[in-house]
């Protein structure tokens, strides 16, 4: 599947990717998973992708996107959009399908290998036109949930289907190395007490 002489880009579209490995019940190491990458050839770039919300004050994914700009990866990020829907539910949307996809045939020029993350039928096309470019395309999802998260055209158009359960062992976090939950503090007795 990989041949070690080829250059390889990541484009790891970040909510898709997040929502197949928590329906999966693991989460992801985004060190362990370029070393992972590392080794079946020579990884040129890995991107992340994700839309932020840019009025909280604190974003939970805030520290994952520092984290991943720090080390090795390349993050695209825009502004999610905030609209109400018709039942009058605030939603949010951040869709980065387009940038991906522009970075990816950008890439297509110096890459032999290109690996998406995500499993949303719309890349379809653009795995298509990468091999219409003569380059090799792998898709990471997975067919282990109910329903499937990855769409079925996307998967028979790839050059090859990486199951993201199979990957577990490999780039998942250990449950270890989680931060603890902070509790209260406890202060500890001197030894005069």
């Amino acid at each position: 599947m990989f041949d070690p002489r080829e250059k390889i880009a990541l484009f790891i579209d970040g909510a898709n990717l997040y929502a197949a490995s928590k329906s999966l019940g693991f989460d992801i190491d985004y060190r362990k998973l370029l070393k992972a990458f590392q080794k079946r050839g020579y990884l040129l770039r890995a991107y992340y992708y994700t839309a932020l919300i840019e009025d909280q004050e604190y974003s939970s994914i805030r520290p994952l996107i520092d984290w991943l700009d720090y080390n090795g990866y390349k993050v695209v990020t825009k502004p999610a959009k905030e609209f109400t829907d018709s039942l009058g539910r605030r939603k949010i949307k951040g869709n980065m399908d387009i940038e991906l996809a522009i970075d990816a045939m950008e890439q297509a020029e110096t890459v032999d290998h290109l690996v998406i993350f995500s499993g949303d039928g719309d890349f379809t096309t653009l795995v298509e036109a990468l091999q219409r470019k003569g380059r090799k395309v792998s898709v990471v999802s997975t067919m282990s949930t109910q329903p499937p998260m990855i769409a079925d055209d996307l998967r028979r158009q790839a050059d090859h289907f990486m199951e993201l359960m199979s990957l577990k062992a490999e780039i998942g976090r250990d449950p270890a190395d989680r931060p603890a939950r902070q509790t209260d503090p406890v202060t500890p007795a001197s030894d005069g007490e």
